[in-house]
């Protein structure tokens, strides 16, 4: 039991209950961080033999127990209170994957009474849960039950325009019903149904909560209306139960929404904390949401920015003036907005084809992390040297967003023709990259067609106070030569097939905000900055990390997970807002208060962890990187033979004589690599990876940074490092990592129209 309450400045908590690690975060007043704990899952809690915290079964079902959760809360807790004062933590914020935790309905209506005497996981046993193991957001088990909904509601545009969301591999409502078809028994037995965020809120106020807004919108079950006035839809339900009755049972399974915005308290700790750990009775619960939403929040990004979260699902979020739904993006109402703003709304981008594909590519090509970022780096821009023979490929291990739902499988394509595989090998690596990101350019092209960003986006929205960094003060290259006119280029989009002109950045985010291992890797960054023509900035809470474990998704031992640092924000600004000190909309005074700190500490940076000395190459050091990578790198070493010899084993001259030779003699990362054709998609390499983008099989970390290849000899992969970023970056825990190109983002322009010819291709089954 905690002493007696110590004088000092409020604390505040965020809870992060991620796929392979539950995670809090402290930050004071001022937003400085003072603490971070964690709960890896495979680790510490080994018993439950999962692998990145999940369990993978055959048809694409990846489950994880649920009271592996509960038990981690047990340990985590126990970690907060022996390490921190919890008498002054004042408010707590959270957040968690997207899955589903089902009760049964023995401790239905009222909320399970805790002893204190007791952990939780002692008296909240797998019993207490109808179904022990959960599907997470990987699951794509029930993709044709989500098909059945949204040919129910008459299609996907039908769909969206009516629940806000089509189908989805991962829609709760789809696996209500798997379980309403499947498990009759489950079915009987449940009581109440939670998100998993409001799940964890429940444990921690020790009463029910229910799910915000935002994530009710997610479900594919929910109707929203602007003025709290959304509602759970019948018809679905109903379809879903099977009948009226049961759609009666389910509505109480849901529980009401909570429609207040994210901006109040939703309850106070439980007094099972109060007398187990010595938290205050007068502790604040902030609304949890989604994780991906709390990552947002934790980036307080202006109107013109975008958010490139990269990880076992890739996310591409941004702002948004309305809530216009459409099957070609998801919207949300803004998690943390008070009643009394103008409502905003966030729109998100999807890709479940994300770091599985990255690591089997390694695996089946490289098998070390530096040379698949090198590979990127050195091989020329669409994988060809050629004007006219760019080389194409698609990833689709499961069904993706739209439109590629229906379309599985991995297609490669040369001079606009399949094959099964590149003449030069070397070529792989680069090409995933490029179409993932390439994928999110057009559909973010597609999106703003459709008006869902306002009349104005891109720069032209880069009217923030906030947007005052070097490439917004000095304009980068795309903004100092101007966006070129179609007619200038001579080719009108019209003539392209495309909805939108790919030549034309004027709609793209003026600033690209990206977390996630991926982005770790410099020839990453590169390929993102130059196809979206932005600079990228990173969290330098992530760039020290990097350091130390540049190809993990989770961070490093003592430095905060953004959702749990955005949960911790919440946390603060209610705090704030109940005792009248507040000022503004949730980014307004997140930015206020770090705007303050770094004023009061002479212009320090903010803290990125908890122990152990700043990294060097991180955001918080100097000098800066001046590091570039694929077009105009400059040459800064000479590669070792060894290396370039096996690197030349991988492939042919189809880059042409003595070009890739130069490209490598001009990389900026030193790596030895090896090689093999024998893998296949089928191979044991292409199980997942949810924990982090997965180190080289069979090895452990030597150290900082360090892989070990096949061969047995160490490669270092060396990540991002931050480049000269202006005050008011800094000042929010920002770096920059690459700067725009224009050459670069007219080359790639000129190939987005290929590209969706092909994608066309798939989707209408012609390859």
């Amino acid at each position: 039991m905690p002493g007696p309450s110590k004088s000092g400045q409020a604390l505040f908590l965020g809870l992060e209950l991620s796929t392979d690690q539950l995670r809090a975060t402290i930050v004071d007043e001022n937003l400085e961080l003072v603490g971070v704990e964690a709960v890896d899952f495979d680790t510490a809690l080994s018993e439950y033999q999962t692998q990145g915290g999940i369990f993978t079964t055959p048809g694409d079902a990846y489950t994880t127990p649920v009271d592996m959760w509960v038990k981690a809360l047990d340990f985590l807790l126990e970690e907060i209170s022996r390490n921190h004062e919890v008498s002054r933590i004042k408010s707590i914020g959270g957040a968690a994957q997207p899955a589903l935790v089902w009760w049964k309905s023995t401790p239905v209506p009222s909320f399970p009474s805790l002893d204190s005497r007791l952990p939780l996981h002692s008296q909240l046993s797998p019993n207490t849960f109808s179904l022990p193991n959960t599907p997470v957001a990987q699951d794509t088990f029930s993709h044709s039950h989500a098909l059945s909904i949204e040919a129910m509601l008459g299609g996907p545009d039908h769909m969206a325009a009516r629940v806000g969301t089509c189908a989805n591999s991962s829609l709760i409502a789809a696996q209500i019903l798997r379980v309403h078809e499947t498990s009759p028994e489950t079915w009987a037995r449940t009581g109440r149904v939670q998100i998993a965020s409001a799940f964890l809120a429940s444990l921690i106020s020790g009463t029910w909560i229910n799910m915000g807004e935002a994530e009710a919108c997610a479900t594919g079950m929910y109707v929203y209306a602007s003025g709290g006035q959304g509602h759970w839809d019948d018809e679905v339900i109903e379809y879903i139960a099977g009948s009226r009755e049961e759609a009666w049972r389910v509505r109480g399974w849901l529980g009401e929404v909570d429609v207040s915005g994210g901006g109040r308290r939703v309850a106070t700790v439980s007094r099972y904390l109060v007398d187990r750990y010595g938290f205050e009775p007068d502790t604040t619960i902030a609304t949890f949401t989604a994780d991906y939403l709390a990552t947002y929040l934790s980036l307080v990004p202006s109107p013109s920015d975008a958010i490139l979260s990269f990880g076992p699902m890739d996310f591409l979020l941004t702002s948004a003036p309305h809530y216009l739904p459409s099957r070609l993006y998801s919207v949300f109402p803004h998690p943390a907005q008070d009643p009394s703003e103008k409502r905003k709304y966030i729109s998100m981008l999807t890709s479940r084809n994300a770091d599985v594909p990255r690591a089997l590519v390694r695996d089946m090509y490289t098998k070390s992390w530096s040379a698949f970022d090198r590979l990127v780096s050195v091989v020329p821009p669409g994988g060809s040297i050629g004007l006219d023979d760019k080389l194409f490929s698609f990833w689709l291990l499961q069904g993706d967003s739209h439109p590629l739902s229906h379309v599985k499988g991995i297609f490669r394509f040369e001079t606009g023709v399949k094959v099964n595989e590149f003449r030069d090998l070397r070529a792989n690596p680069r090409c995933l990259v490029e179409s993932q990101i390439i994928s999110f350019r057009v559909r973010w092209a597609r999106m703003t067609s459709t008006g869902a960003l306002g009349a104005t986006v891109g720069r032209a929205r880069g009217n923030s106070s906030l947007v005052t960094s070097s490439a917004a003060a000095s304009p980068g290259p795309g903004q100092r030569t101007g966006t070129p006119a179609i007619g200038q280029l001579g080719t009108p989009s019209s003539g392209l097939g495309l909805s939108f002109d790919p030549y034309d950045s004027s709609s793209l985010p003026a600033r690209i905000l990206a977390t996630g291992a991926a982005i770790n890797f410099p020839a990453v960054a590169s390929l993102v900055s130059e196809l979206f023509n932005a600079p990228v900035f990173v969290p330098t809470t992530q760039l020290d990390s990097a350091q130390i474990t540049p190809h993990r998704n989770a961070p490093a031992k003592g430095y905060p997970g953004r959702a749990a640092l955005g949960g911790a924000y919440v946390a603060r600004w209610v705090w704030g807002k109940e005792r009248g000190t507040g000022r503004g909309s949730f980014e307004e005074e997140v930015r206020r208060l770090l705007a303050k700190r770094w004023v009061a500490s002479g212009g320090t940076p903010v803290r990125t962890h908890i122990g152990g000395e700043t990294p060097v190459g991180s955001g918080a050091n100097t000098p800066y990187s001046t590091r570039r990578t694929g077009f105009g790198a400059a040459v800064l070493e000479e590669e070792e033979e060894d290396a370039l010899e096996e690197m030349e084993r991988l492939g042919g001259d189809a880059f042409g004589e003595g070009e890739l030779a130069a490209r490598l003699r001009s990389a900026t990362v030193s790596s030895t690599t090896t090689t093999t054709t024998g893998a296949s998609a089928g191979s044991s390499n292409a199980l997942p990876s949810t924990a982090f983008t997965t180190p080289d099989p069979g090895t452990a970390n030597t150290g900082p940074a360090s892989e070990t290849t096949a061969t047995g000899s160490t490669a270092a992969l060396t990540p991002v490092t931050a480049l000269p970023t202006s005050e008011s970056e800094t000042q929010v825990g920002l770096a920059k990592v690459a700067e725009p190109d224009v050459d670069a983002f007219m080359a790639y322009a000129a190939i987005v129209p290929e590209y969706c010819r092909l994608e066309g291709m798939l989707v209408k089954a012609l390859v």
